[in-house]
């Protein structure tokens, strides 16, 4: 039977605005994980939620609420089990980005703290960047996309709110862009569609994101023989 994510293992451990702190922790825990971080409406909480249990984060009617870098732990499950031989991974719940109410200072407070994140988080995290499927590759993505690259994370790029697209038409659009995306986004390994509201697309995504983080303990674990 396969590994899941184990919803109900998901704990909230930190949430972090300072950077000196972000970073200390970093390079104490070297974390394995997977980190969200998307434009400020694209349903970044609701996918959280949807994956790792429904009140993982907080939603709000109200985009780039998030401030800080959210952590929390969880583990694998298989057969409905927790796998206790496998070590704690990580979530990060990072600030969304294209907010036009948000204020110059908070704005570079942003820019500060996802700077050291992205430098400290390491090579065992895998950014998972959410767009809306109704309004693919907006400004503030591509300025994101070029921003993330130089960086060299491993990322998939999800686009969210599926059920949105009501037409056949529309949906196949969006497929057709595919390999427009891919060359406009070398960095990314997988595109997924999804919505987290109707489950469309999330057991794939999920299985990628637990075949990532076992791959990831499978390198550990022979770094240290």
């Amino acid at each position: 039977m396969e590994y899941k994510v184990a919803r109900g293992t998901t704990k909230f451990k930190y949430g972090m605005t300072d950077s000196n702190q972000l970073v200390e922790w970093l390079n104490e825990e070297k974390p394995i994980g997977v980190s969200f971080i998307g434009r400020s409406n694209a349903g970044k909480s609701s996918t959280i939620n949807s994956l790792f249990g429904k009140n993982t984060a907080v939603t709000s009617k109200t985009p780039g609420r998030t401030r800080q870098v959210n952590i929390f732990s969880f583990q694998l499950e298989k057969e409905g089990k927790p796998v206790e031989d496998l070590p704690p991974f990580y979530l990060f719940d990072l600030p969304g980005y294209g907010h036009a109410k948000v204020s110059k200072d908070m704005s570079a407070q942003w820019a500060h703290l996802m700077d050291e994140f992205f430098r400290n988080c390491g090579d065992q995290n895998l950014m998972l960047n959410l767009q809306d499927a109704r309004h693919p590759n907006q400004k503030a993505d591509l300025v994101f996309r070029d921003y993330l690259a130089p960086f060299g994370h491993e990322a998939f790029l999800l686009f969210n709110k599926l059920d949105k697209l009501k037409t056949q038409k529309e949906r196949a659009a969006l497929n057709k862009l595919k390999p427009e995306i891919f060359k406009q986004h070398k960095w990314v390994s997988q595109i997924h569609f999804i919505s987290a509201l109707k489950g469309k697309g999330l057991p794939q995504l999920e299985d990628a994101i637990v075949n990532y983080l076992l791959l990831q303990n499978e390198l550990n674990k022979q770094a240290s023989m």
